[in-house]
């Protein structure tokens, strides 16, 4: 399965289902649709890194926790990504390790979309398929 990433219809926020064949590649998923609700992903170079770790018991808690810090970067640092070097453990718990790729935000540049507010827990799944991983996440607008 190539990874991969749609927007779904919905009347208020932003619903995005992702697909891929390990938890590493759903997170990317994820984390560029996140990304390209808000910009132009074409327009953003990687000029900067961030580390962003996480560590949950549950792997959807740490999805959320994942793109919840993604839109931090973006309010906090204006900082967009457009590609995340993700690895995932489990012991005990599911601890995440990531480099995220891109730069500071720039109006001109990236084509703003519109300002994501929130990651919802409505509707928010992640679950193991046959051939891989999916995930479905509606993000506040």
């Amino acid at each position: 399965m190539k990874p991969s990433y749609t927007f779904i219809d919905h009347t208020a926020d932003v619903l995005f289902e992702a697909k891929a064949e390990t938890k590493e590649e759903l997170f990317a998923q994820c984390g560029l649709a996140l990304e390209e609700t808000q910009v132009n992903l074409a327009k953003v170079e990687q000029k900067v890194t961030q580390e962003i770790t996480g560590e949950n018991e549950k792997l959807d808690r740490l999805l959320f926790d994942f793109l919840d810090d993604v839109l931090f970067y973006k309010d906090a640092e204006l900082l967009i990504f457009n590609k995340f070097d993700i690895t995932i453990t489990k012991d005990e718990t599911y601890k995440l390790h990531c480099i995220a790729h891109g730069e500071k935000l720039d109006h001109q540049k990236h084509e703003p979309k519109v300002d994501v507010k929130a990651i919802t827990m409505h509707l928010f799944e992640v679950k193991e398929i046959d051939d891989g991983f999916y995930a479905k996440v509606l993000v506040d607008i």
